[in-house]
């Protein structure tokens, strides 16, 4: 039985008093959300934080604005998310990809901000202690060769967050405060294509909310797994799109997740559409340029040429869905996925 090693627990109700903690305690504390991927990493010895700071009781990241756009609190959890008619009308990506994270039970739990900082995943890293030690640790913790491929000089744990690429593609911000001061950053700023490396969000800051605008703008989100629910995922497309009236397509974003260390926005798929209509022959293209910047490892469920090449399928399917198709069938069978309930 994996036991959490000894931490102290601090549960402020403030921001401001939670960014004066993080800056009193420096790099020995971390902040705990839904804790759904901070704890058991904590059981396998991956983070061994001396003090946890939980974000439970701080009602300032549960708020909801709908002014000029929207304006989601990092601390609602992936079902409030789920359950809010605002975010699936105006972010059906957004909703979808939420209502598609882990299980029922840990969407009660996570929250939007967790998902957004989500650790990388790896085979050879997601391990308990003992069988890390076994094979000599790994370069993401305490060792230093990628034993996905060894002769990599940098780590190649994926990106698995859901939210982050469904975002991406709406071009959202997030606001980061801390007790130096707080700034607001593109979505898109917050990642890095590096295993270890992957967040911009120093440590003495907190994710307070995200804030998009998706007024005309329709969006969707699909997901390649094994199961239909808990498994994280092996490939996500999200998409989005402003179409005119006579559905050529105005302007454009898709992004491919859980194929790099970061969610990866194929601008040059995004432009090819744009200004066009979404065509059976177009789609196709579209999807095979979007598929060139997918360079999945061998360190994840399923073979990598199959996920390679799914890559360009399910950008097809995506793009389909937002030209009004009617996908049900196929987001069932494919992405083993209803659009109904939770």
């Amino acid at each position: 039985m994996m036991r959490l090693p000894r931490f102290r627990f601090l549960s402020p109700t403030r921001v401001d008093e939670t960014a004066a903690i993080l800056a009193n305690e420096g790099p020995d504390a971390m902040l705990l959300a839904g804790g759904t991927d901070l704890l058991p990493n904590m059981k396998r010895r991956q983070q061994v934080p001396k003090t946890l700071v939980s974000l439970r009781r701080v009602q300032e990241l549960q708020r909801v604005q709908n002014g000029s756009g929207l304006t989601l609190g990092a601390g609602r959890t992936l079902t409030a998310l789920v359950r809010d008619p605002r975010v699936a009308e105006l972010a059906p990506g957004l909703w979808q990809a939420a209502a598609q994270v882990a299980t029922p039970h840990l969407r009660n739990m996570g929250t939007l901000g967790g998902n957004l900082c989500l650790d990388t995943r790896c085979n050879y890293y997601d391990q308990n202690l003992e069988w890390r030690r076994a094979i000599d640790y790994c370069m993401k913790k305490d060792g230093e060769i990628c034993w996905v491929a060894p002769s990599s000089k940098r780590c190649l744990a994926i990106s698995s967050t859901d939210t982050a690429p469904a975002l991406l593609s709406l071009s959202a911000s997030i606001r980061l405060v801390s007790a130096s001061g707080e700034r607001v950053v593109e979505l898109d700023d917050l990642y890095r294509n590096d295993g270890i490396d992957y967040i911009t969000r120093r440590p003495d800051e907190i994710l307070t909310d995200v804030r998009l605008n998706a007024d005309g703008w329709k969006s969707t989100y699909w997901k390649l797994r094994r199961r239909g629910s808990f498994d994280f995922p092996v490939l996500s497309v999200a998409a989005a799109a402003k179409l005119a009236a006579d559905g050529t397509v105005e302007t454009a974003r898709i992004v491919l997740g859980a194929v790099a260390s970061r969610p990866l926005l194929s601008q040059p798929a995004s432009d090819l559409i744009a200004g066009k209509k979404l065509t059976d022959g177009l789609i196709a293209e579209a999807g095979a340029v979007a598929a060139k910047i997918a360079k999945p490892m061998d360190n994840t469920d399923f073979t990598l040429h199959w996920r390679k090449r799914m890559a360009a399928e399910m950008v097809g399917y995506a793009l389909r869905e937002l030209r009004g198709d009617d996908v049900r069938e196929l987001r069932r069978r494919i992405a083993r996925h209803t659009l109904g309930g939770i």
